[in-house]
Protein backbone atom coordinates (compact mmCIF):
# COMPACT_ATOMS: atom_id res chain seq x y z
CA UNK A 1 0.00 0.00 0.00
CA UNK A 2 2.92 2.24 0.91
CA UNK A 3 4.56 1.30 -2.42
CA UNK A 4 1.15 2.16 -4.53
CA UNK A 5 0.87 6.13 -2.64
CA UNK A 6 4.82 6.40 -3.51
CA UNK A 7 3.57 5.62 -6.96
CA UNK A 8 0.85 7.74 -7.23
CA UNK A 9 2.82 10.99 -5.10
CA UNK A 10 5.59 10.47 -8.46
CA UNK A 11 2.44 10.81 -10.84
CA UNK A 12 0.93 13.53 -9.62
CA UNK A 13 4.46 15.22 -9.05
CA UNK A 14 5.32 14.35 -12.79
CA UNK A 15 1.81 15.95 -13.65
CA UNK A 16 2.51 19.43 -11.89
CA UNK A 17 6.42 19.27 -13.29
CA UNK A 18 5.02 19.41 -17.07
CA UNK A 19 1.55 21.78 -16.45
CA UNK A 20 4.87 24.01 -15.20
CA UNK A 21 6.63 23.38 -18.51
CA UNK A 22 4.14 23.73 -20.27
CA UNK A 23 2.31 26.84 -18.88
CA UNK A 24 2.71 30.10 -21.66
CA UNK A 25 5.62 32.47 -21.04
CA UNK A 26 4.30 36.18 -20.19
CA UNK A 27 6.61 37.64 -23.00
CA UNK A 28 5.01 36.24 -25.82
CA UNK A 29 3.06 38.13 -28.09
CA UNK A 30 -0.89 38.04 -28.31
CA UNK A 31 -1.65 36.14 -31.58
CA UNK A 32 1.24 33.68 -30.80
CA UNK A 33 0.54 33.09 -27.32
CA UNK A 34 -3.27 32.88 -28.34
CA UNK A 35 -2.35 29.67 -30.50
CA UNK A 36 0.61 28.36 -28.16
CA UNK A 37 -2.44 28.20 -25.39
CA UNK A 38 -4.42 25.91 -28.31
CA UNK A 39 -2.08 24.19 -28.51
CA UNK A 40 -1.01 23.77 -25.07
CA UNK A 41 -4.62 22.86 -24.71
CA UNK A 42 -4.71 20.63 -26.70
CA UNK A 43 -1.60 18.79 -25.62
CA UNK A 44 -2.63 18.88 -22.00
CA UNK A 45 -5.59 17.00 -23.14
CA UNK A 46 -3.92 14.45 -24.71
CA UNK A 47 -1.91 14.26 -21.71
CA UNK A 48 -4.24 13.58 -18.93
CA UNK A 49 -5.87 10.46 -21.39
CA UNK A 50 -2.22 9.16 -20.99
CA UNK A 51 -1.98 6.21 -19.28
CA UNK A 52 0.61 6.74 -15.90
CA UNK A 53 3.29 4.68 -18.15
CA UNK A 54 3.25 6.34 -21.10
CA UNK A 55 3.14 9.90 -18.88
CA UNK A 56 6.56 9.02 -17.28
CA UNK A 57 8.46 7.85 -20.93
CA UNK A 58 6.54 11.15 -22.36
CA UNK A 59 8.20 13.29 -18.85
CA UNK A 60 11.06 12.14 -19.14
CA UNK A 61 11.45 12.94 -22.59
CA UNK A 62 10.36 16.64 -21.92
CA UNK A 63 12.18 17.07 -19.00
CA UNK A 64 15.70 15.64 -20.67
CA UNK A 65 14.80 18.46 -23.46
CA UNK A 66 14.25 21.17 -21.17
CA UNK A 67 17.17 20.38 -19.11
CA UNK A 68 19.84 19.98 -22.43
CA UNK A 69 17.88 23.40 -23.78
CA UNK A 70 19.01 25.31 -20.11
CA UNK A 71 22.39 24.20 -20.50
CA UNK A 72 22.89 25.53 -24.59
CA UNK A 73 21.12 28.87 -23.23
CA UNK A 74 23.57 28.83 -20.24
CA UNK A 75 26.71 28.35 -22.61
CA UNK A 76 25.58 30.69 -25.03
CA UNK A 77 25.10 28.50 -27.93
CA UNK A 78 23.13 29.42 -30.95
CA UNK A 79 21.49 26.69 -32.15
CA UNK A 80 18.17 24.46 -33.34
CA UNK A 81 15.00 23.09 -30.80
CA UNK A 82 16.99 20.43 -29.21
CA UNK A 83 15.00 17.40 -29.59
CA UNK A 84 15.35 13.65 -28.71
CA UNK A 85 15.07 11.01 -31.66
CA UNK A 86 14.74 7.53 -32.25
CA UNK A 87 15.10 5.29 -35.38
CA UNK A 88 11.95 4.39 -36.95
CA UNK A 89 11.67 0.52 -37.14
CA UNK A 90 9.58 -2.55 -37.88
CA UNK A 91 8.24 -4.54 -35.11
CA UNK A 92 5.24 -6.56 -33.71
CA UNK A 93 2.86 -4.37 -31.74
CA UNK A 94 -0.19 -5.86 -29.67
CA UNK A 95 -3.45 -3.77 -28.26
CA UNK A 96 -4.66 -5.58 -25.60
CA UNK A 97 -7.85 -4.47 -22.90
CA UNK A 98 -6.59 -5.65 -19.35
CA UNK A 99 -9.83 -6.35 -16.62
CA UNK A 100 -10.54 -7.61 -13.15
CA UNK A 101 -13.39 -9.42 -11.75
CA UNK A 102 -14.76 -12.58 -9.58
CA UNK A 103 -13.81 -16.01 -10.64
CA UNK A 104 -17.02 -18.54 -9.88
CA UNK A 105 -18.31 -21.81 -10.51
CA UNK A 106 -20.42 -22.09 -13.87
CA UNK A 107 -23.24 -23.59 -11.89
CA UNK A 108 -24.26 -22.59 -8.39
CA UNK A 109 -26.93 -23.07 -6.24
CA UNK A 110 -28.06 -21.71 -2.76
CA UNK A 111 -30.00 -24.50 -0.81
CA UNK A 112 -32.61 -23.08 1.52
CA UNK A 113 -35.52 -24.45 3.01
CA UNK A 114 -39.30 -23.24 4.10
CA UNK A 115 -39.61 -25.90 6.65
CA UNK A 116 -39.79 -24.60 10.46
CA UNK A 117 -37.62 -27.74 11.72
CA UNK A 118 -34.71 -28.32 13.87
CA UNK A 119 -31.43 -29.55 12.00
CA UNK A 120 -30.49 -33.00 13.53
CA UNK A 121 -28.16 -34.35 11.10
CA UNK A 122 -25.61 -32.67 9.34
CA UNK A 123 -23.81 -34.76 6.31
CA UNK A 124 -21.58 -32.93 4.44
CA UNK A 125 -18.66 -29.30 5.38
CA UNK A 126 -17.24 -27.08 3.30
CA UNK A 127 -15.31 -28.29 0.59
CA UNK A 128 -16.86 -32.08 0.02
CA UNK A 129 -18.11 -33.12 -3.35
CA UNK A 130 -21.42 -34.03 -3.78
CA UNK A 131 -23.66 -34.87 -6.23
CA UNK A 132 -27.57 -34.30 -7.75
CA UNK A 133 -30.01 -35.43 -5.02
CA UNK A 134 -27.89 -36.13 -2.36
CA UNK A 135 -28.49 -36.01 1.17
CA UNK A 136 -26.68 -32.92 2.89
CA UNK A 137 -29.01 -32.91 6.02
CA UNK A 138 -32.34 -33.75 7.85
CA UNK A 139 -34.48 -32.24 9.74
CA UNK A 140 -36.47 -33.11 12.76
CA UNK A 141 -39.37 -35.20 10.97
CA UNK A 142 -41.75 -35.77 14.06
CA UNK A 143 -44.02 -32.74 13.62
CA UNK A 144 -44.03 -33.24 10.16
CA UNK A 145 -45.14 -37.01 10.08
CA UNK A 146 -47.69 -35.92 12.31
CA UNK A 147 -49.09 -33.23 10.07
CA UNK A 148 -48.76 -35.99 7.20
CA UNK A 149 -51.44 -37.92 8.86
CA UNK A 150 -53.94 -35.27 9.94
CA UNK A 151 -53.71 -34.51 6.17
CA UNK A 152 -54.20 -38.17 4.75
CA UNK A 153 -57.65 -38.33 7.65
CA UNK A 154 -58.64 -35.08 6.61
CA UNK A 155 -58.58 -36.00 2.92
CA UNK A 156 -59.63 -40.06 3.81
CA UNK A 157 -63.14 -38.22 5.81
CA UNK A 158 -63.77 -35.43 2.49
CA UNK A 159 -63.43 -38.82 0.25
CA UNK A 160 -66.17 -40.99 2.35
CA UNK A 161 -68.27 -38.05 2.53
CA UNK A 162 -68.40 -36.80 -1.26
CA UNK A 163 -69.15 -40.99 -1.76
CA UNK A 164 -72.06 -40.95 0.63
CA UNK A 165 -73.65 -38.14 -1.06
CA UNK A 166 -73.14 -39.47 -4.23
CA UNK A 167 -74.89 -42.33 -3.13
CA UNK A 168 -77.63 -39.98 -2.20
CA UNK A 169 -77.86 -38.04 -5.19
CA UNK A 170 -78.40 -41.13 -7.33
CA UNK A 171 -80.74 -42.33 -5.36
CA UNK A 172 -83.01 -39.15 -4.79
CA UNK A 173 -82.50 -38.66 -9.03
CA UNK A 174 -83.53 -41.73 -9.52
CA UNK A 175 -86.97 -41.37 -7.59
CA UNK A 176 -87.27 -38.09 -9.12
CA UNK A 177 -87.29 -39.56 -12.53
CA UNK A 178 -89.69 -42.03 -11.34
CA UNK A 179 -91.83 -39.36 -9.71
CA UNK A 180 -91.97 -37.16 -12.88
CA UNK A 181 -92.29 -40.15 -15.35
CA UNK A 182 -95.94 -40.75 -13.06
CA UNK A 183 -96.98 -36.92 -12.98
CA UNK A 184 -96.54 -36.91 -16.53
CA UNK A 185 -98.71 -40.00 -17.29
CA UNK A 186 -100.95 -38.42 -14.65
CA UNK A 187 -101.41 -35.37 -16.57
CA UNK A 188 -101.55 -36.98 -19.53
CA UNK A 189 -104.19 -39.01 -18.74
CA UNK A 190 -106.37 -36.02 -16.79
CA UNK A 191 -106.29 -34.42 -19.97
CA UNK A 192 -108.26 -37.09 -21.84
CA UNK A 193 -110.90 -36.97 -19.01
CA UNK A 194 -111.04 -33.07 -19.12
CA UNK A 195 -111.72 -33.72 -22.83
CA UNK A 196 -114.44 -36.00 -22.20
CA UNK A 197 -116.34 -33.91 -19.45
CA UNK A 198 -115.16 -36.35 -16.93
CA UNK A 199 -113.12 -34.52 -14.59
CA UNK A 200 -113.26 -30.94 -13.33
CA UNK A 201 -110.58 -28.03 -14.48
CA UNK A 202 -109.58 -28.08 -11.07
CA UNK A 203 -108.56 -31.41 -11.51
CA UNK A 204 -106.26 -30.90 -14.38
CA UNK A 205 -104.77 -28.33 -13.23
CA UNK A 206 -103.26 -30.12 -9.99
CA UNK A 207 -102.03 -32.71 -12.00
CA UNK A 208 -100.15 -30.08 -14.34
CA UNK A 209 -98.84 -28.20 -10.88
CA UNK A 210 -97.72 -32.14 -9.90
CA UNK A 211 -96.18 -32.68 -12.89
CA UNK A 212 -94.23 -29.30 -12.68
CA UNK A 213 -92.77 -29.71 -8.84
CA UNK A 214 -91.76 -33.76 -9.99
CA UNK A 215 -89.50 -31.61 -13.20
CA UNK A 216 -88.35 -28.98 -10.60
CA UNK A 217 -87.40 -32.04 -8.02
CA UNK A 218 -85.31 -33.34 -10.94
CA UNK A 219 -83.73 -30.59 -11.98
CA UNK A 220 -82.76 -29.96 -9.15
CA UNK A 221 -79.90 -32.57 -8.77
CA UNK A 222 -76.10 -32.40 -10.47
CA UNK A 223 -76.25 -35.43 -13.19
CA UNK A 224 -72.89 -37.20 -14.73
CA UNK A 225 -73.76 -39.79 -17.06
CA UNK A 226 -77.29 -39.87 -16.37
CA UNK A 227 -76.39 -40.61 -12.71
CA UNK A 228 -77.05 -38.12 -10.02
CA UNK A 229 -73.96 -36.77 -8.07
CA UNK A 230 -73.04 -34.63 -4.52
CA UNK A 231 -73.00 -31.01 -5.02
CA UNK A 232 -69.88 -29.19 -6.53
CA UNK A 233 -68.57 -28.57 -2.88
CA UNK A 234 -67.81 -31.87 -1.82
CA UNK A 235 -65.92 -32.37 -4.99
CA UNK A 236 -64.45 -29.06 -3.74
CA UNK A 237 -63.27 -30.45 -0.21
CA UNK A 238 -61.89 -33.14 -1.31
CA UNK A 239 -59.47 -31.07 -4.07
CA UNK A 240 -58.67 -29.18 -1.02
CA UNK A 241 -57.72 -32.23 1.08
CA UNK A 242 -55.77 -33.89 -1.42
CA UNK A 243 -53.74 -30.86 -2.13
CA UNK A 244 -52.92 -30.09 1.41
CA UNK A 245 -52.21 -34.00 1.98
CA UNK A 246 -49.58 -33.35 -1.30
CA UNK A 247 -47.88 -30.21 0.48
CA UNK A 248 -47.39 -32.17 4.26
CA UNK A 249 -45.85 -35.27 2.15
CA UNK A 250 -43.48 -33.12 0.05
CA UNK A 251 -42.78 -31.56 3.64
CA UNK A 252 -41.87 -34.73 4.98
CA UNK A 253 -39.97 -35.72 1.85
CA UNK A 254 -38.27 -32.48 1.69
CA UNK A 255 -37.08 -32.91 5.64
CA UNK A 256 -33.80 -34.63 4.05
CA UNK A 257 -32.27 -31.08 2.31
CA UNK A 258 -30.13 -32.21 -0.78
CA UNK A 259 -27.87 -31.02 -3.41
CA UNK A 260 -29.89 -30.03 -6.99
CA UNK A 261 -26.24 -30.18 -8.42
CA UNK A 262 -22.98 -31.74 -8.94
CA UNK A 263 -20.76 -29.81 -7.70
CA UNK A 264 -18.15 -28.63 -4.79
CA UNK A 265 -19.53 -27.09 -0.60
CA UNK A 266 -18.34 -24.10 -0.96
CA UNK A 267 -20.18 -22.43 2.13
CA UNK A 268 -21.77 -24.30 5.38
CA UNK A 269 -24.04 -21.31 7.17
CA UNK A 270 -26.15 -23.98 9.43
CA UNK A 271 -25.57 -26.57 12.06
CA UNK A 272 -27.13 -28.65 13.94
CA UNK A 273 -29.70 -27.59 16.49
CA UNK A 274 -30.80 -24.98 14.41
CA UNK A 275 -33.79 -24.45 12.93
CA UNK A 276 -33.80 -24.56 9.07
CA UNK A 277 -35.80 -22.05 8.05
CA UNK A 278 -33.97 -19.34 10.42
CA UNK A 279 -30.59 -19.12 9.44
CA UNK A 280 -28.36 -16.18 10.71
CA UNK A 281 -28.83 -13.53 8.57
CA UNK A 282 -31.22 -15.32 6.08
CA UNK A 283 -28.27 -16.62 4.41
CA UNK A 284 -28.81 -20.33 2.91
CA UNK A 285 -28.18 -23.51 4.34
CA UNK A 286 -25.67 -24.40 1.89
CA UNK A 287 -23.98 -23.01 -0.95
CA UNK A 288 -22.80 -25.14 -3.63
CA UNK A 289 -20.97 -24.59 -7.12
CA UNK A 290 -19.24 -26.78 -9.78
CA UNK A 291 -15.94 -25.86 -9.77
CA UNK A 292 -14.97 -28.39 -12.66
CA UNK A 293 -15.10 -25.48 -14.57
CA UNK A 294 -14.61 -21.57 -13.56
CA UNK A 295 -15.29 -18.63 -14.98
CA UNK A 296 -14.51 -14.91 -14.80
CA UNK A 297 -16.83 -11.86 -14.69
CA UNK A 298 -15.55 -8.55 -16.04
CA UNK A 299 -17.45 -5.28 -16.34
CA UNK A 300 -16.17 -3.85 -19.90
CA UNK A 301 -17.09 0.12 -20.66
CA UNK A 302 -19.37 0.82 -23.04
CA UNK A 303 -16.92 2.72 -25.00
CA UNK A 304 -14.77 -0.73 -25.63
CA UNK A 305 -17.44 -3.19 -25.75
CA UNK A 306 -17.21 -3.04 -29.73
CA UNK A 307 -13.97 -4.57 -29.44
CA UNK A 308 -15.07 -7.79 -27.98
CA UNK A 309 -16.58 -10.70 -29.13
CA UNK A 310 -17.55 -14.29 -28.07
CA UNK A 311 -14.77 -16.69 -28.73
CA UNK A 312 -12.40 -14.02 -28.10
CA UNK A 313 -9.62 -15.45 -26.60
CA UNK A 314 -7.99 -14.47 -22.95
CA UNK A 315 -4.97 -14.82 -21.20
CA UNK A 316 -5.66 -14.87 -17.24
CA UNK A 317 -3.54 -13.92 -14.42
CA UNK A 318 -3.90 -13.82 -10.65
CA UNK A 319 -2.12 -13.70 -7.52
CA UNK A 320 -2.40 -17.37 -6.73
CA UNK A 321 -1.06 -18.60 -10.06
CA UNK A 322 2.84 -17.24 -8.43
CA UNK A 323 3.35 -15.42 -12.16
CA UNK A 324 1.65 -18.36 -14.55
CA UNK A 325 -1.22 -17.91 -16.47
CA UNK A 326 -4.06 -19.89 -17.49
CA UNK A 327 -6.07 -19.16 -21.14
CA UNK A 328 -10.05 -18.75 -21.38
CA UNK A 329 -12.24 -17.13 -23.93
CA UNK A 330 -15.48 -15.17 -24.14
CA UNK A 331 -18.62 -17.50 -23.93
CA UNK A 332 -20.88 -14.48 -23.26
CA UNK A 333 -21.94 -11.03 -23.46
CA UNK A 334 -24.45 -9.20 -21.25
CA UNK A 335 -27.14 -7.82 -23.85
CA UNK A 336 -27.93 -5.25 -21.26
CA UNK A 337 -25.29 -2.48 -19.83
CA UNK A 338 -25.57 -1.59 -16.26
CA UNK A 339 -24.34 1.67 -13.76
CA UNK A 340 -20.37 1.37 -13.20
CA UNK A 341 -21.03 2.72 -10.06
CA UNK A 342 -18.98 5.24 -7.89
CA UNK A 343 -20.95 8.29 -9.27
CA UNK A 344 -19.97 7.66 -12.54
CA UNK A 345 -22.28 8.03 -15.62
CA UNK A 346 -20.49 4.95 -17.75
CA UNK A 347 -22.06 2.37 -18.67
CA UNK A 348 -20.27 -1.13 -18.40
CA UNK A 349 -21.65 -4.76 -19.77
CA UNK A 350 -21.09 -7.84 -17.71
CA UNK A 351 -18.97 -10.56 -19.87
CA UNK A 352 -18.13 -13.28 -19.25
CA UNK A 353 -14.95 -15.59 -19.42
CA UNK A 354 -14.73 -19.61 -19.91
CA UNK A 355 -11.50 -20.53 -18.15
CA UNK A 356 -9.99 -23.16 -20.14
CA UNK A 357 -8.48 -26.15 -18.15
CA UNK A 358 -10.51 -28.19 -15.26
CA UNK A 359 -7.09 -27.81 -12.84
CA UNK A 360 -5.98 -24.69 -12.83
CA UNK A 361 -4.93 -23.60 -9.82
CA UNK A 362 -7.53 -20.91 -9.32
CA UNK A 363 -10.20 -20.94 -7.06
CA UNK A 364 -13.70 -19.26 -6.72
CA UNK A 365 -14.21 -16.62 -4.90
CA UNK A 366 -10.86 -14.80 -5.77
CA UNK A 367 -9.84 -11.93 -8.19
CA UNK A 368 -8.23 -12.73 -11.29
CA UNK A 369 -6.77 -10.15 -14.58
CA UNK A 370 -8.52 -11.14 -18.18
CA UNK A 371 -6.02 -9.62 -20.80
CA UNK A 372 -7.97 -9.60 -24.34
CA UNK A 373 -6.24 -9.27 -27.15
CA UNK A 374 -8.19 -6.85 -29.28
CA UNK A 375 -5.97 -6.78 -32.20
CA UNK A 376 -2.42 -7.04 -33.71
CA UNK A 377 0.25 -6.20 -36.54
CA UNK A 378 3.43 -7.64 -37.53
CA UNK A 379 6.30 -6.28 -39.01
CA UNK A 380 4.82 -3.12 -38.79
CA UNK A 381 6.28 0.58 -38.55
CA UNK A 382 6.10 1.22 -34.29
CA UNK A 383 7.01 4.86 -32.87
CA UNK A 384 6.58 6.04 -29.32
CA UNK A 385 2.84 7.08 -28.42
CA UNK A 386 4.31 10.81 -27.21
CA UNK A 387 5.75 11.03 -30.85
CA UNK A 388 2.18 11.50 -32.32
CA UNK A 389 0.39 14.52 -32.53
CA UNK A 390 -1.95 16.37 -34.19
CA UNK A 391 -2.31 19.87 -35.79
CA UNK A 392 -5.51 20.04 -36.26
CA UNK A 393 -5.92 18.10 -39.54
CA UNK A 394 -4.91 14.60 -38.24
CA UNK A 395 -2.31 12.44 -36.62
CA UNK A 396 1.40 13.22 -38.02
CA UNK A 397 4.71 12.55 -36.85
CA UNK A 398 7.88 14.77 -37.29
CA UNK A 399 11.48 13.08 -38.08
CA UNK A 400 14.75 15.00 -38.29
CA UNK A 401 16.27 15.55 -41.70
CA UNK A 402 19.33 17.50 -42.26
CA UNK A 403 18.81 18.84 -38.89
CA UNK A 404 15.44 20.11 -39.94
CA UNK A 405 11.85 19.15 -39.15
CA UNK A 406 9.78 17.01 -41.37
CA UNK A 407 6.22 16.68 -40.53
CA UNK A 408 4.70 13.44 -41.82
CA UNK A 409 1.19 12.48 -41.86
CA UNK A 410 0.14 9.40 -40.54
CA UNK A 411 -2.88 7.25 -39.79
CA UNK A 412 -2.85 5.54 -36.14
CA UNK A 413 -2.81 1.49 -36.48
CA UNK A 414 -2.82 -0.75 -33.79
CA UNK A 415 -2.47 1.21 -30.22
CA UNK A 416 -0.31 -0.95 -27.79
CA UNK A 417 0.75 0.09 -24.05
CA UNK A 418 3.27 2.90 -25.11
CA UNK A 419 3.51 2.40 -28.65
CA UNK A 420 1.30 2.81 -31.54
CA UNK A 421 1.33 1.47 -35.02
CA UNK A 422 1.45 4.43 -37.84
CA UNK A 423 0.92 4.12 -41.68
CA UNK A 424 1.95 7.24 -43.64
CA UNK A 425 -0.91 8.58 -45.84
CA UNK A 426 -1.21 8.61 -49.50
CA UNK A 427 1.73 10.00 -51.30
CA UNK A 428 4.54 9.62 -48.09
CA UNK A 429 6.26 7.22 -47.44
CA UNK A 430 7.97 6.08 -44.22
CA UNK A 431 11.30 4.20 -44.36
CA UNK A 432 13.17 2.37 -41.50
CA UNK A 433 15.89 4.42 -39.48
CA UNK A 434 14.19 8.07 -39.58
CA UNK A 435 15.06 9.91 -36.76
CA UNK A 436 11.81 10.19 -35.00
CA UNK A 437 11.04 13.12 -32.68
CA UNK A 438 9.78 11.73 -29.19
CA UNK A 439 8.09 14.63 -27.74
CA UNK A 440 7.31 17.02 -30.87
CA UNK A 441 5.45 20.08 -30.21
CA UNK A 442 2.07 20.78 -31.51
CA UNK A 443 3.11 24.00 -33.19
CA UNK A 444 6.18 22.05 -34.55
CA UNK A 445 6.67 23.33 -38.35
CA UNK A 446 8.28 21.81 -41.48
CA UNK A 447 11.87 23.09 -41.54
CA UNK A 448 12.36 23.95 -37.99
CA UNK A 449 16.26 23.90 -37.24
CA UNK A 450 16.65 20.95 -34.71
CA UNK A 451 19.14 19.93 -32.68
CA UNK A 452 19.33 16.36 -31.60
CA UNK A 453 20.11 15.78 -27.92
CA UNK A 454 22.89 13.42 -27.86
CA UNK A 455 22.42 9.74 -26.03
CA UNK A 456 18.42 10.47 -27.70
CA UNK A 457 15.80 7.78 -27.20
Amino acid sequence: MREHEEKRTEAQEIDRRIAELMAPGEDAGRGKKREKGRSRARLLARWKRMSRRKKILAAAGILAVFVLAGRAAAGGEKAGVLVTVTPLAKKDIQEKLSLTGPVSGTDSVDVVSNIHAEITEMHVKEGDAVTKNQVLAVLDSTDLAREVEIARNTYELAVANKEEKDKEAALGYEKAVQDYQKASLDYSRNSQLFAAGDISQMDLEQSANALNDARRQMEGYRVENGRGVAEESYALQVENAAFELQKKQEELKNAQIKSSIDGTVVRVNSKVGQFADKVEDDKPMFSIENLEQLELEIKVSEYSIGKVQVGQKAVITADILDGASVEGKVVKISPTGEEKGGGSTERVIPTTIRIDGDKSRLIAGITAKAELLIREAKDTFCVPATAVFDRGDGPCIAVAENMRVRIIPVTLGVDGDVEVEVIPREGDVLTEGMQVITNPEPQTEDGTAVTIAAGGV
